[in-house]
């Protein structure tokens, strides 16, 4: 299955909402975090996802992928322009879209469109059990720097 990428306009920017929250409900650790504890200020993770969205969509490159004219991926992502380093921040594959291979065609049309930008290196994080992405990311060459763990308490 083919995309086309374009960069995003402010009318995906609720539909992308949507697809975005849908496509990382089973693995975000936002939502592990309520499970355990709650909502945050009566804040669930989707209102804490819609929050991050508004902020990305304000400040970041989006890029859209369509299929038949549907929104399929969409991938987010910042630049340091003095490292020559882009940061990709959301990576996401519509479920209706999931495990045709789109995710790594929307990683690639964001490395071509960082790459066009200047770019020489990349960055991203992935959660350790999200095994689909890191493999994924294994075999595009990606190479594991380094790990981190999300402490959390109530203070």
């Amino acid at each position: 299955m083919s995309l086309s990428t374009r960069l995003a306009t402010p009318a995906d920017h609720a539909a992308l909402e949507l697809l975005v929250i849908d496509s990382f409900e089973p693995i975000t650790w936002q939502k592990k975090l309520d499970a355990r504890i709650g909502p945050l200020n009566s804040c669930d993770w989707r209102a804490r996802w819609q929050a991050r969205l508004q902020r990305i969509f304000a400040t970041q490159i989006v890029l859209v992928s369509e299929s038949g004219g549907q929104l399929a991926a969409m991938a987010s992502g910042t630049i340091d322009r003095a490292a020559a380093l882009g940061f990709i921040d959301v990576l996401c594959v519509s479920r209706a879209f999931q495990g045709l291979g789109l995710g790594r065609e929307m990683l690639r049309a964001m490395l071509d469109h960082l790459r066009d930008a200047g770019c020489q290196y990349v960055n991203l994080d992935c959660l350790t059990d999200n095994d689909a992405a890191n493999a994924l990311y294994a075999s595009e060459g990606f190479e594991e720097v380094a790990r981190h763990i999300r402490w959390f308490r109530k203070i």
